[in-house]
């Protein structure tokens, strides 16, 4: 157990570690190229779980202390529903920001969300796993952390405050006194343990070639067992098949697995995407990110899931046959956009001003700057159809600044709210602050900034976000 100086110290710390909220963006943008393809959602994943928030289930009180001023606000776990069956456990990683109502949520790798850059992400991932609702013997937690006893509730609220103290450099208790030990037990225990795999991805997810040749290869990832593989859609019409390097048809795969489009002679230029999907828990630690602007989540447990991953093939008979993917860079502060050319000619694109050449069989990748809870929306077209459209927010920091609430978390998150408990759990009573809890709806007001592009001019629209009641 830490003494009373020592908890002083690590107060005054964590007062000094409060940041401001940094003011979102919104941006819309596009880039043009050689190829052929349809537009496909835009949603920048790299595959795995896809999950809708619930709300806020099993929590208790917790008080942030922030700027001189105690806010007291609910810690606890979170539900979320998983797109095609599955349901999902999380804590936040994110304290000063809120979440929004219904939100989607993607697992999301460490390096595209504020764990890139924090030291101390491997211990939060080991409370987790040495926590509830990992270990639900709450008795056998409660002796372990010589914590009396422990409820769902206050484990719940325990465990969410030791994750705060290492995901936000927080100054944060809980109220209950057992949940305050269960914390200071996990903070003082906890060792570094690296990121979990991702339940399941495709590498790349975007290949090229010429018709009449095996396009690939794309490299199955997961954790899973086995995976289904699924052909496009007409590949009946059209004749592509997706084989294994030796060009016999696959239907399913396993971890290390290398798939290839099998375009036939003489196709005609053109796009084809496979999908591939599995049913497996996913991994402890997992980061889930929300495709709005919502807390960062990560993962403390988890239902047999569906886990899903789709790559696309791009095919041309003569000229520059690119392939596009892209990926947040918290570390960059922006988007890498990443063109290879599978053709037998250059590709020539101009971004920010500045003109790059992709020679023939090579590939290239920059990074697109992006300000920090900026949305984007970048649509990538060109010639005979070809269109890609990619959109996120790069969410790379935890900084932000509480408002407190007034009422109690209902049983769904409300707009910009923490969350909320379910019927079958009880949760506290009282004045709660929402977790980041702002209840004003983001509004938008915007200038734009014109950045030329291949095949034309193309324009970036920047929009600032402000509260209303910052107006």
């Amino acid at each position: 157990m830490f003494s009373a100086s020592a908890a002083r110290r690590r107060r005054v710390a964590r007062r000094l570690a409060a940041a401001a909220l940094v003011s979102g963006l919104i941006a819309t943008g596009s880039l043009a190229g050689a190829g052929t393809a349809a537009a496909d959602d835009g949603t920048q994943h790299q595959g795995g779980a896809v999950a809708t928030l619930d709300g806020l289930k099993t929590y208790h009180k917790a008080v942030l202390h922030n700027d001189g001023k105690d806010q007291q606000i609910p810690a606890g776990l979170f539900e979320m529903t998983v797109e095609g069956g599955g349901q999902l456990k999380t804590y936040c990683i994110d304290i000063h920001n809120p979440t929004q109502e219904q939100a989607k949520y993607l697992e999301t790798p460490w390096s595209q969300t504020s764990l890139g850059s924090n030291k101390n992400a491997g211990k939060i991932r080991w409370i987790l796993e040495h926590s509830y609702p990992q270990v639900d013997d709450l008795a056998a937690l409660a002796k372990g952390a010589d914590a009396g006893s422990l409820t769902a509730e206050t484990a719940a609220a325990g465990t969410q405050v030791a994750i705060w103290r290492f995901s936000d450099g927080a100054d944060v208790e809980a109220v209950d006194p057992q949940a305050e030990k269960l914390a200071d037990w996990l903070e003082k225990s906890a060792e570094d343990v690296a990121e979990p795999k991702a339940s399941l991805s495709l590498e790349p997810n975007a290949v090229s070639g010429k018709a009449g040749s095996r396009i690939g290869p794309v490299t199955v990832r997961t954790d899973a067992g086995q995976v289904t593989v699924t052909p496009p859609a007409d590949a009946a019409a059209s004749g592509i098949k997706i084989t294994d390097e030796a060009g016999k048809p696959v239907t399913s795969a396993v971890n290390g697995s290398k798939l290839y489009f099998d375009v036939p002679q003489g196709a005609a230029d053109g796009t084809a995407s496979l999908s591939a999907q599995a049913t497996m828990s996913v991994p402890v630690g997992r980061a889930f990110a929300s495709a709005t602007k919502s807390q960062t989540q990560i993962l403390a447990g988890s239902s047999q899931s569906t886990v899903s991953a789709t790559a696309t093939a791009t095919w041309a008979k003569t000229g520059a046959i690119p392939s596009v993917t892209a990926e947040k860079n918290c570390a960059k502060g922006g988007v890498d956009i990443t063109a290879g050319n599978k053709g037998d000619s250059p590709f020539t694109f101009e971004l920010a001003g500045t003109k790059h050449t992709i020679p023939a069989g090579e590939s290239r990748t920059v990074t697109v700057p992006v300000a920090e809870d900026q949305a984007y929306d970048f649509t990538i077209t060109g010639p005979g159809g070809f269109e890609k459209n990619f959109k996120g927010v790069l969410d790379c920091k935890t900084t932000g600044t509480p408002q407190p609430g007034t009422e109690t978390p209902s049983p769904q998150p409300s707009p910009a709210s923490a969350g909320g408990t379910s019927s079958g759990s009880e949760g506290p009573e009282g004045d709660l602050a929402e977790t980041g809890g702002s209840s004003a709806t983001p509004m938008i007001a915007g200038i734009a900034i014109v950045l030329l592009l291949v095949g034309g001019g193309a324009v970036f629209f920047l929009r600032r976000k402000a509260s209303a009641a910052g107006e």
